[in-house]
């Protein structure tokens, strides 16, 4: 059985770390660089960068601040907003990316993702799907959260499977910020229809969220922001809490 991992998600907005509750109430938190250095001397698997307005902006991701990131990391880097063509994804590569992740493109343009794994491999690529409870189905957004799709969840995931996705993010956007834990049902019904991993993401509140979506979904990864933002807990207090209930996750 493979390790769980732990992954803190920096949202980036101009160059500077921001939080909000449900994509809105963004609220600046500091520089990408002291977050990325403290959550990989804390025992972090990998780290997600996000930039949240680039999609909605139409614009490609800054890559001001992600140059001094990727320099000082020694563990996996994920970089998602603004990723709509294959130059895009060599451009991040070049810098040192190990993976990046797509989600409004992804929608828009589906053929994008056989394209960019034949190129580069579906290992380097994941899915970022938001996705909210909307006529008594989950359905996909797009666009930072801005623009409301009829692309259901389930079959979306599966298709970009089937296209050459390695990896899936899955983000339930009515939790996003609120720290009342995660989707549970929706997170295990995409774990269970898709072949690869995927990340939870969205509500996180506190360790014992993580250790219970590790107990009782079929995820491979958690990742969390707020909690790890404000110092209510580290990845390794997250970690610890576990290795206490039997999960096996990488030492720190």
């Amino acid at each position: 059985m493979l390790a769980k991992r732990i992954i803190p998600c920096l949202d980036v907005d101009e160059g500077q770390v921001v939080k909000g509750v449900r994509f809105k109430e963004i609220r600046a938190m500091g520089d990408p660089l002291a977050y990325a250095k403290r959550y990989m001397d804390q025992g972090a698997d990998e780290l997600m960068f996000l930039d949240i307005t680039a999609s909605a902006e139409g614009v490609r991701t800054r890559r001001n601040w992600l140059g001094p990131v990727a320099d000082a990391l020694d563990i996996p880097l994920s970089v998602g907003g603004g990723i709509r063509t294959l130059e895009d994804m060599e451009s991040l590569l070049s810098i040192g990316v190990d993976k990046v992740s797509m989600s409004t493109a992804a929608v828009l343009n589906p053929d994008l993702i056989n394209e960019a794994a034949k190129v580069f491999g579906s290992q380097f690529l994941v899915l970022s799907i938001d996705t909210n409870w909307v006529d008594s189905e989950w359905l996909i957004t797009i666009k930072g959260g801005r623009e409301q799709t009829q692309n259901r969840t389930l079959s979306w995931a599966r298709e970009a499977v089937d296209r050459g996705i390695g990896e899936i993010l899955l983000n339930v956007m009515d939790k996003d910020g609120t720290r009342e834990g995660y989707a549970l049902e929706v997170t295990d019904a995409v774990a269970r229809a898709v072949g690869v991993p995927v990340i939870a993401s969205g509500g996180v509140g506190s360790a014992e969220d993580i250790v219970t979506v590790f107990q009782e979904t079929q995820v491979q990864a958690a990742l969390a922001a707020s909690i790890f933002h404000d110092g209510s807990t580290t990845v390794r207090e997250v970690k610890e809490a576990c290795q206490l209930a039997g999960i096996e996750v990488r030492p720190c």
